[in-house]
């Protein structure tokens, strides 16, 4: 298998790195290079940037707001964006519910929904985990019972996140308790502004407000906004949680990091660098070979999505999830080697809730720690890496 860019790959890899480099404001790309989480203000502002240019949902169809560029033309799209570094669009929408609804959704949903997905004029977020139902996602107890015209739905979602920005939810809710619990779930479209809708804030390990709780009280969702049949909601899951899984990888953030690590090993510091280390190159190197070996994998699931039953996923993205997520974690491992003691965060007494720069060192280590704290879920999330390789084993392997 050839996996090298032709040509025209090679042009449109240029056309795209020119309107990244031109178009992605200074202050958005300055938060991402330091480290920094762009607001719901960076993320609405730069995603109606891309609607502007016809690319805030390329890999859609065609007909609701799609490029029908190839799959190497969207994997290359992807790793410049993130390349840029440029914020991602919010995957809630853009790459989980969207493409769901579109595959699986009536023509009304569509309508509906679909463009103000790709505007960003709707934030949505995810009803998936629960605090009994995270690996065992099947195992969910929240439930949601018919009746008349509604569905209501009782329960309770954890790690929901940016659920405080959010104008919608996508839920899994058992409609069917005697079914098999794989076979009696479905997959429900909620207004986050509907009675009985509770969103509290989890703090996370690097003092973060990303993710939450969310309880349901006898909310009443409409019967249209159930997503296919009642009860095929796993399917619908599984299909979603695959596209995920792929997009989890992040191969062009790693690389950029791996660039960051570079620059600032390059620094003096303490009279000397850190890149002069032969041991520390050792390690560099051996995160930079794994990186490769990794896009070429990406590649050849690329390669293979032709080929692929629309709808199924390939069980190869549990693959990239989870050694994505693994070199995710390295390369912050490498960024707080390079800061040293000057990584170390601490909180001031008289400002409890906010993380604040070190006492001494440099501005750009102030975020390292915090990062590599928040980086520690990426192997959690999407389904644990556990989980990722007992799919390997079954649908991969024939174990």
């Amino acid at each position: 298998m050839d996996l090298r860019l032709t040509p025209e790959e090679l042009a449109f890899r240029a056309e795209v790195r020119a309107f990244f480099d031109e178009s992605i404001p200074q202050d958005i790309r300055a938060k991402l290079t330091e480290g920094r989480h762009p607001d719901k203000a960076d993320m609405v502002r730069w995603q109606k940037i891309l609607h502007a240019r016809g690319w805030s949902v390329p890999h859609w169809p065609v007909e609701w707001g799609g490029t029908g560029w190839d799959a190497v033309k969207l994997y290359i799209f992807r790793d410049e964006m993130q390349r840029t570094p440029a914020p991602e669009p919010l995957p809630f929408g853009v790459s989980m519910v969207g493409p769901v609804i579109y595959t699986f959704g009536s023509q009304e949903q569509k309508t509906r929904f679909l463009p103000r997905i790709a505007s960003m004029d709707d934030w949505w977020c995810q009803g998936f985990s629960e605090p009994g139902a995270g690996s065992d996602l099947a195992g969910l107890k929240t439930t949601a019972r018919r009746d008349g015209d509604h569905y209501v739905i009782n329960g309770q979602k954890t790690w929901t996140t940016l659920a405080q920005y959010a104008d919608w939810i996508f839920v899994l809710a058992r409609t069917s308790p005697e079914a098999k619990k794989q076979e009696g779930i479905s997959f429900l479209l909620v207004d986050m502004k509907t009675p009985g809708i509770t969103v509290r804030p989890i703090q996370t390990i690097d003092g973060g407000h990303e993710v939450n709780e969310t309880f349901f009280d006898d909310v009443r969702v409409p019967v249209e906004n159930l997503v296919g049949v009642e009860n095929r909601g796993w399917d619908y899951a599984k299909f979603l949680l695959g596209n995920e899984r792929t997009g989890i990888a992040r191969i062009g953030i790693t690389k950029a990091r791996l660039r960051r690590v570079r620059e600032l090993a390059a620094l003096e510091q303490g009279g000397g660098r850190l890149i002069d280390s032969a041991r520390f190159r050792q390690k560099l190197a051996a995160v930079e070979v794994e990186l490769k070996a990794l896009e070429m994998t990406q590649l050849r699931v690329v390669a293979g999505e032709a080929r692929r039953e629309r709808g199924k996923p390939d069980p190869a993205s549990s693959v990239l999830k989870i050694r994505g997520s693994e070199l995710q974690q390295s390369v912050s491992e490498l960024l707080l080697e390079v800061a040293g003691p000057y990584a170390l965060p601490y909180r001031d007494e008289h400002d409890p809730e906010g993380w604040n720069e070190p006492a001494i060192g440099p501005d750009w280590a102030a975020m390292l720690a915090p990062n590599y704290f928040n980086l520690r879920k990426v192997s959690i999330y999407g389904g644990s890496n556990e989980i990722q390789r007992s799919i390997i084993s079954k649908a991969i392997l024939g174990l």
